[in-house]
């Protein structure tokens, strides 16, 4: 099925913004954060109705950062258990982020399904018991080297969003962020051209198996070694609603990354 451009329905849907979110890892000490907040704090960015600026500490600082962010900055935790708290060493519930006022939380990062085995099922069982709580959710798909270079990035993809959309019902506080693995971390990033193909037939797929609304509202935020000298490029594309920002998010050009949410709004005002 064809699915039709989204500049005659999501682009030009009022109110609607892009999202980049800042994803500092394990990293960071008090100093460090709370310098990187403070230069957030300073910094000239487009308007929140432009783009929606989402921070994400480690869970130690999500206290610190939520005191000292800038109102029109919001923050997620990179992480939450699948289901309520208990005899569960060392996870946080979204019961403890909604009760800390956390409104979003990142959930089926590529680190944590490689490294700590969460299946799609699982990652999908996060993300409803996450909304089920109140929390929005960032959910993150993709592929690794092995997997594109197989020609098989599209069908990973599918079934990763495939096992969410089973889970959820309603999509309104779902982004979905493409991190293909082969280009997180190593300075690799996929062409403009590779990231508008994946997010295209992902938005395709949602069109045909959730519906046409979802597939058209819903943001796919693109995360793999984004940075200040390629996000332009990347913001232009017609499919790619922002940025899932990783080692970039530590660096001053995280700004530039921000406010590349302009092109759009810029090229059509032109």
């Amino acid at each position: 099925m064809y699915l039709p451009q989204r500049k005659k329905s999501k682009e030009l849907v009022s109110g609607e913004c892009r999202m980049v979110t800042l994803v500092a890892k394990l990293n960071g000490t008090v100093e460090e954060v709370k310098k990187i907040v403070t230069t957030l704090s300073e910094a000239e960015v487009p308007s929140e109705d432009v783009v929606e600026v989402v921070i994400s500490p480690p869970f130690v600082f999500l206290p610190l950062v939520k005191t000292l962010l800038r109102r029109d900055f919001s923050i997620a935790a990179q992480n939450c258990w699948v289901r309520k708290g208990g005899a569960f060493t060392g996870e946080v519930s979204a019961e403890m982020l909604v009760n800390l006022g956390i409104p979003w939380v990142i959930l089926g990062h590529s680190e944590r399904r490689l490294l700590l085995n969460e299946s799609n099922d699982f990652v999908a069982d996060k993300v409803a018991y996450a909304l089920s709580q109140g929390l929005k959710v960032i959910a993150c798909v993709g592929e690794t080297l092995e997997q594109r270079e197989s020609g098989s990035t599209m069908a990973v993809v599918a079934a990763q969003t495939k096992a969410i959309a089973e889970q959820v019902m309603h999509w309104s506080n779902v982004v979905l962020a493409y991190e293909p693995v082969w280009a997180i971390g190593t300075g690799k990033v996929a062409t403009p051209a590779q990231a508008q193909e994946v997010h295209f037939e992902l938005r395709k797929w949602l069109h045909v198996n959730v519906g046409a609304e979802v597939a058209a509202s819903t943001r796919i935020i693109y995360g793999g070694s984004v940075n200040g000298a390629n996000c332009k490029e990347l913001a232009a594309q017609p499919d790619v609603d922002g940025f899932l920002v990783g080692g970039a998010s530590l660096k001053p050009e995280f700004i530039d990354i921000i406010k590349s949410a302009t092109v759009k709004t810029t090229a059509k005002s032109e």
